[in-house]
């Protein structure tokens, strides 16, 4: 196992602080959400990011190991909250979640952490609904019943599951929407959209402060 490394952002005695997890192809690093995260820490959100193992070795080697099964990644995450907990202040709330892959892989492990007082929430950025193309592929089993509060901030037509698409999903009532209008799987919209990237940024960033607190 590569050895965990945390990026932290915002003061250590926050009294909230959200763990985020990166998506499938792009670091923890990686333009989306250090924008986000930057938004988050300005509006009083402390963030910790960590990178799975299979990211954090492609920094080591020049070999690039694909990602494995979501399903494969749930016992590091589940480990990182843990140390992430430990160097909070015990009054102080964590939420859970991460950029789409990272924000599933949470989604898996928040009714469980939810229940036992470890987290106050989950927050999805672009929640990969179904594979792009393929909405018969649905990643959506444990979201009928979550029990869990959560918020999945998605972009009108993004391609791994639309408004339109999700809207026609039976999810739990536990989950909360916040929309990007036009938005891609990035919250981008088109330039002729009359709605800008950074417009759909701000407004998410006080969709998950609302929900925080």
């Amino acid at each position: 196992m590569t050895e965990l490394v945390l990026l932290e952002d915002g003061p250590a005695e926050a009294e909230r602080r959200m763990l985020l997890a990166h998506g499938a192809a792009a670091a923890m690093d990686g333009p989306f959400l250090n924008t986000f995260v930057a938004m988050l820490t300005e509006r009083g959100i402390a963030t910790t990011r960590f990178e799975f193992d299979y990211m954090a070795s492609r920094r080591l080697s020049p070999k690039r190991k694909p990602p494995p099964k979501a399903e494969l990644l749930v016992q590091q995450y589940e480990s990182t909250v843990q140390s992430v907990r430990g160097r909070m202040p015990p009054s102080a709330k964590l939420f859970i979640g991460g950029k789409s892959m990272g924000g599933r892989v949470a989604s898996m492990i928040a009714a469980r952490l939810h229940a036992d007082g470890q987290i106050g929430g989950l927050v999805c950025l672009g929640y990969p609904f179904h594979p792009p193309k393929k909405p018969e592929q649905l990643r959506t089993a444990h979201l009928l019943d979550m029990s869990c509060p959560a918020l999945i901030v998605q972009g009108d037509r993004d391609p791994f599951g639309s408004r339109s698409e999700v809207g026609a999903m039976a999810l739990s009532r536990q989950i909360d929407f916040h929309w990007a209008p036009d938005g891609d799987h990035d919250l981008a919209p088109r330039g002729a959209s009359g709605f800008t990237r950074r417009g759909n940024l701000e407004a998410a960033a006080d969709a998950v402060v609302a929900f925080t607190s």
